[in-house]
C-alpha cells in the first residue's frame, strides 16, 4: 500500500525479475459496417466537412473519419463527397457509411502479461520491456504496448490512444505512465507541454567519455537530410527542425565505454540516442547511429529510470524508480561499473 503525502515526492522501484513473476492513427476500436445519417447544425454553419464531421460523430477522431472521406463513404445531402474541406450549410444532410480500416481492425487488445507498476482510478505507470513497439504502425500493427493496454483495460478504449501520451523507442527500456481518462490524459499532455513531467534515462556509450562530467547539450534535432529513416542534428536556417536539450552527467568509465545519465528537457524523436552520437559516443548496440554492437546486448543500450511528475487529477507529486533490466545490468556487472545516481 502506498503513502501520499504532498511535501514529498513517493518513490516506487521495480524489478523486472520480481515483476515477471507477477507489463498514427487515433482509431482505437474495430467497426462494422453502419450507416450514420447527421444534420448540420447552426452553430457548425461554414465549418470544413472534416471538422463537422469530428464534432458529430465524436466517438471516432479525425483522422479515422478523413479516411472514410478518402474512401468514398460520405455523402452532402445524398452526392458523393470526397474533398475533406468542402464547407458546410446549416440544415445539411450527411451520410457516413462507417468501414474498418486496416489500422481501426489492429487497435484490439492482446494479452501480454502486462503489470503496472503503479495504478489508480486516472493512471497506470508501466515498465515497458525492450523490443516492445509502443504504438501500432505501418509494420507493427499488432503486438504493441496498446494492444496491451486494452487487453489489460478494455476501458481504455475510450481514451485517445488507449491514454497514452508520451513513447519510448521500440529497444529503450523503461517507466512510462498511461492515462486512463480523459482529464488525466489532458493533464499529463499538458505537463509534458511545459516540461514538468521529468524523465531520466541510464545510457552506455561508446567509448572514453572526453571533457566535463556534467554538460549540458543545446542541439536542434530533425530529420537527417542524408538519411530519411534517421534523426539528426541539424542547423535550423537550413534544415526543419526543433530545439532540443539533454543534460548529461558521466557516472563511470570502462575501457570502451561510459555510463551516463540522460536528463530530458524537450521530448525529441531519438533526442537522447541523436545527442550521444553527436558527441562521439554513440549509444552501444545503436545500430542506426553506428553503436557497436556487444556480447549480452541486441538492442540500444538506453533504460528510462526514473519518471516523476505531479498527478494530472489530485496534483500530489509522484516519482518513480525502474531497475536496469538483465541485460544491461549484467553488461555493468561484467565491466565492474558501479553507480550512484543523485536526486534532481
Amino acid at each position: 500500500m502506498t503513502t501520499f503525502v504532498e511535501q514529498a515526492p513517493i518513490i516506487i522501484s521495480t524489478d523486472p525479475l520480481q515483476a515477471a513473476d507477477q507489463e498514427d492513427s487515433d482509431e482505437l476500436m474495430a467497426v462494422s459496417n453502419e450507416l450514420r445519417t447527421v444534420s448540420v447544425p447552426m452553430h457548425l454553419h461554414g465549418h470544413r466537412l472534416d471538422k463537422v464531421l469530428s464534432e458529430l460523430v465524436p466517438e471516432f477522431s479525425r483522422n479515422f473519419l478523413q479516411h472514410m472521406i478518402d474512401a468514398g463513404y460520405v455523402r452532402l445531402n445524398g452526392v458523393l463527397m470526397a474533398k475533406p474541406a468542402r464547407k458546410l450549410k446549416a440544415a445539411d444532410t450527411l451520410d457516413l457509411e462507417l468501414h474498418p480500416t486496416a489500422q481501426s481492425q489492429a487497435f484490439v487488445g492482446q494479452d501480454m502479461g502486462l503489470l503496472p507498476v503503479y495504478q489508480d482510478e486516472h493512471l497506470y505507470v508501466i515498465d515497458k520491456p525492450a523490443g516492445l513497439v509502443v504504438h501500432p504502425a505501418p509494420g507493427n500493427w499488432s503486438g504493441t504496448l496498446l494492444n496491451g493496454l486494452l487487453a489489460m483495460d478494455p476501458g481504455l478504449s475510450l481514451v485517445p490512444r488507449a491514454g497514452i501520451v508520451h513513447r519510448l523507442d521500440k529497444d529503450t527500456s523503461g517507466l512510462m505512465v498511461v492515462a486512463r481518462t480523459r482529464p488525466a490524459m489532458d493533464g499529463l499532455v499538458q505537463a509534458i507541454s511545459v516540461r514538468s513531467m521529468h524523465r531520466q534515462y541510464l545510457a552506455l556509450g561508446k567509448g572514453v567519455w572526453q571533457g566535463a562530467d556534467q554538460l549540458s547539450v543545446h542541439a536542434p534535432i530533425g530529420r537527417d537530410p542524408r538519411n530519411r529513416l534517421r534523426m539528426a542534428v541539424v542547423d535550423l536556417d537550413k534544415v526543419p527542425g526543433k530545439t532540443a536539450q539533454t543534460d548529461i552527467y558521466l557516472l563511470g568509465q570502462a575501457p570502451n565505454a561510459c555510463l551516463v545519465h540522460c536528463v530530458l528537457h524537450t521530448g525529441r524523436t531519438h533526442q537522447i540516442r541523436v545527442h550521444m552520437a553527436s558527441l562521439g559516443h554513440p549509444l552501444l548496440g545503436d545500430m542506426v547511429y553506428a553503436g557497436p554492437v556487444v556480447a549480452g546486448l541486441s538492442r540500444q543500450a538506453l533504460h528510462a529510470f526514473r519518471l516523476s511528475f505531479a498527478h494530472p487529477i489530485t496534483g500530489l507529486r509522484l516519482a518513480f524508480e525502474s531497475a536496469l533490466p538483465p541485460d544491461f545490468s549484467d553488461l555493468l556487472a561484467g565491466w565492474g561499473l558501479r553507480y550512484n545516481i543523485p536526486t534532481l
